[in-house]
């Protein structure tokens, strides 16, 4: 990799290293058909966000000049050609492991035709639905006419069409069609033939119908091809303090819309004449990443890939229910003891039960919650507003900043204020991001609390697929410290001494970074003491520089230091001086590997942690984040237990070196795939399920 002199490896250049696994995932043969073209999928999608927001976000740095520079160990210039040449050589591989993809659906009489491959049935059937489907969803646009085209969007794809009569090839006119994906599916399956499955892409019924579509013209001519914009996706909070937080975020999605474009990809047989038009239009130069491509754009559409059409290929295996809850009401069991979820193993069920027992439990005063990311038919938002129309006190935290999420948020806010619940929208300059829950009832003469701390979003849709934990608890010192984290986001301008008095459960901004930097701290001296130092941490993303430090200060003592990291992995893993070598592993499987733990060995009594918080700077100094000590010996040892499983891992994880090679765990003995004995390990416990008995 470029500069060895730098301390840490670029955040934006490691977070390409993390794209490029999810495409290992989709050239892996092991990996069901459908499931590779669903991480094409993943990958494209992955990309599309990484240009809109971090690319954007260089660029802008770009313009700002020295004063952003300074936040960099490189340049943003240098970074930017980095990132450029690694996605050419990603797209590349792209391209390779989708041609690989075509020959194997070919082999499984799976064809992915174009509007020149039809058979005359399918021509009727192609036109006949264009007609009845297509055509009311689709305007074109003669472009000659347009001065600006500011309002091309950046998620949508459109065809680009030439037109011209045959005797007179030098007059041409243009035109834009936006193709429909937001209302309609972009995969067309075709009437075919007995054992086969033919689907055609929904701008290829369009490039069937451009002679009727055209037909007032009298063109008897037609070339098109497809292309896509990606804009600036950063909303900028302003601070003119007469404008208040909901308006600036409707602001900012309206501009957004129309956000500097940072990538332009088209289809390498574009008419250059039209090509030269559109580049002209966008105001695009060499430096904003003008990068030929395909016949195929928007690849992210491919995550849903027509599934129906293939037999015989493994399904996604299913929840099952927690052991201690299999007959029992959750309520009654949070109440005697503490339950982890860990999910997609286990249903997300017992938090929306949790939360409708609630709701209808007389001795229920109040329910406060925080969200981020909800479903779109959200079961945990039904289920408070039902706790309100029972006379229940109900407070949310909605973060309304929740990239891409903004207007379903803002949406759910509206429907939760015409419902009566008390909602809270967040603290200027710092995202909400702490996932926790207090429930208050009456048990006879006294008031007890219950509810949960979770690493994961409260979205039973991504629970499916989203590695994540749960605790369920009634214990007394975390709900205290809960109510703490409620009363700060209330009074947030007077009320950090909430966060300070905080005993248990550990806050951000301020007190994570302290406290994890004590506690490495606390292995180091072990180690020096002749003793044991451990550490091991799971996480999404690993990239303040200050905790890297820390953590190259350990290895250099001899603490043992274990990292399963996702994504982002900002440290060199890899030095002579390590007197332990560090192991620093990601795994990339069927399941996204999203939970936040950390154990430190602490002289032999461990201390372990569930969090919502990466170590990254936005997380530690510019969001409320909620980290959880865990103190049941049994979900410990459940933590410690799937832990070492994934540290064991042979199949699907690969090493974080410091060359960024990615290159696959391969070790001597069965093959361990961790995502599958995770699931062995806990579904083992539902033929032993454990008595519900308090501590």
């Amino acid at each position: 990799m470029a500069n060895s002199r730098r301390k840490t490896i670029p955040r934006d250049i490691s977070w390409l290293s993390f794209n490029a696994r999810v495409l290992q995932e989709a050239a892996d043969p092991s990996v069901p058909l459908r499931e590779r073209i669903r991480f094409l999928g993943i990958f494209s999608n992955n990309l599309d966000e990484f240009f809109r927001v971090r690319v954007a976000t260089l660029k802008r740095m770009i313009q700002v000049g020295t004063k952003a520079k300074m936040h960099l160990e490189a340049n943003p210039e240098s970074i930017l050609e980095e990132i450029q040449m690694m996605v050419l050589n990603q797209q590349s591989e792209f391209n390779r492991i989708w041609n690989g993809i075509l020959s194997e659906l070919q082999e499984e009489k799976i064809f992915l035709v174009t509007e020149k491959d039809l058979n005359l049935e399918q021509q009727e059937f192609v036109q006949q639905y264009y007609e009845e489907e297509v055509s009311p969803n689709i305007i074109p646009l003669m472009i000659e006419s347009i001065q600006e085209l500011n309002f091309l969007r950046d998620k949508s794809i459109y065809l680009g069409v030439v037109m011209w009569k045959k005797e007179s090839a030098l007059k041409r006119m243009y035109s834009i069609i936006e193709i429909p994906t937001r209302v309609m599916s972009r995969f067309v399956i075709l009437p075919s033939p007995e054992n086969e499955h033919h689907i055609i892409l929904l701008e290829d019924v369009i490039r069937f119908n451009l002679p009727e579509i055209f037909s007032y013209f009298g063109y008897d001519q037609y070339q098109s091809g497809v292309f896509k914009l990606t804009r600036d996706a950063e909303i900028d909070i302003d601070n003119d303090i007469s404008t208040n937080l909901i308006q600036k975020i409707e602001k900012g999605i309206k501009n957004r819309r129309k956000g500097k474009p940072v990538r332009f990809i088209y289809d390498k047989e574009m008419d250059p004449g039209l090509l030269e038009y559109l580049i002209r239009k966008f105001n695009l130069s060499k430096r904003d990443n003008i990068i030929p491509g395909g016949r195929i754009h928007n690849f992210r559409h491919f995550m849903d890939f027509p599934k129906q059409i293939f037999n015989g290929e493994s399904k996604r295996r299913k929840p099952f229910d927690h052991p201690l809850l299999l007959e029992n009401r959750v309520t009654d069991v949070v109440m005697k003891r503490d339950v982890m979820l860990h999910f997609p193993y286990h249903s997300f069920n017992p938090v929306i039960d949790l939360l409708r027992e609630a709701a209808i439990d007389p001795d229920v005063a109040s329910i406060k919650i925080t969200t981020y990311r909800l479903a779109k038919q959200s079961k945990v938002i039904n289920a408070l507003i039902n706790a309100v129309r029972n006379g229940k006190q109900v407070m949310v935290m909605l973060e309304v900043r929740a990239r891409f999420d903004e207007e379903a948020n803002l949406a759910w806010k509206v429907r939760l204020e015409d419902e009566g619940v008390k909602v809270l929208i967040g603290i200027p300059n710092m995202k909400v991001h702490a996932k926790v829950c207090v429930i208050r009832k009456r048990v006879q003469d006294r008031i007890v609390q219950y509810g949960f701390v979770s690493t994961g979003n409260l979205n039973e849709d991504t629970a499916r697929i989203y590695a994540d934990h749960c605790l369920l608890t009634s214990n007394k010192n975390i709900m205290a410290d809960v109510n703490r984290l409620f009363n700060y986001l209330e009074h947030y301008k007077t009320g950090t001494h909430f966060l300070k008095a905080c005993n248990t459960i550990i806050p951000s901004p301020i007190f994570i970074r302290k406290e994890i930097i004590k506690l490495i701290r606390t292995e180091i001296k072990n180690v020096q003491k002749k003793g044991k130092g451990i550490i091991t941490a799971k996480m999404n993303s690993l990239s303040d520089e200050e905790l890297i430090n820390e953590l190259y200060e350990a290895a250099r003592a001899g603490v043992e230091i274990n990292l399963v990291i996702r994504g982002i992995f900002c440290m060199f893993s890899q030095d002579d001086k390590f007197l332990i070598p560090v192991k620093a592993i990601s795994i990339v499987d069927e399941y996204l590997e999203h939970a936040r733990v950390w154990i430190f060995h602490n002289g032999g009594k461990e201390k372990v942690y569930i969090s919502s918080a990466d170590w990254m700077v936005r997380n530690l100094d510019h969001r409320v984040e909620a980290s959880c000590p865990i103190f049941d010996e049994r979900i410990k040892k459940e933590l410690k237990d799937i832990l070492n499983i994934q540290l064991h891992d042979n199949v699907k994880a690969r090493w974080l070196d410091n060359d960024l090679s990615n290159e696959y765990v391969r070790t001597q003995g069965e093959p361990i795939r961790s995502q599958v004995e995770t699931f062995n390990y806990l579904n083992r416990k539902i033929e032993k399920p454990v008595e519900v008995s308090s501590n």
